[in-house]
């Protein structure tokens, strides 16, 4: 039995569109396993966490707001890195941990 777990921003979503959500994954199971009477075995959990439990790269989540300076930050990263590191300790060296 394949059990999906979502976990989403509590409020962000009406109880429509998570089961409408429930649903879709539901059908993306249903065409990965080839057999329609895989759906009766699919088990789909929509967990809604408060705001206070999320936190995007180290800091409280405030909607919008941390979702922009994270993308900020990931785009600074981005620019610091020179050329495409692949290893662990090239990662390290090109970015290293601010203190």
């Amino acid at each position: 039995m394949p059990f999906v777990n979502v976990k989403l921003v509590d409020g962000v979503f009406t109880p429509e569109e998570k089961h409408a959500l429930a649903k879709a994954l539901t059908d993306v199971m249903v065409k990965f396993e080839g057999s329609e009477a895989f759906r009766e075995v699919v088990w789909v959990l929509i967990e809604e966490l408060h705001t206070d439990g999320w936190h995007i790269g180290g800091r409280p989540f405030e909607g919008p707001k941390s979702l922009m300076t994270t993308l900020s930050k990931s785009k600074d990263v981005v620019e610091i890195i020179d050329g495409t590191p692949k290893t662990r300790k090239e990662w390290a060296a090109a970015a290293p941990v601010l203190g």
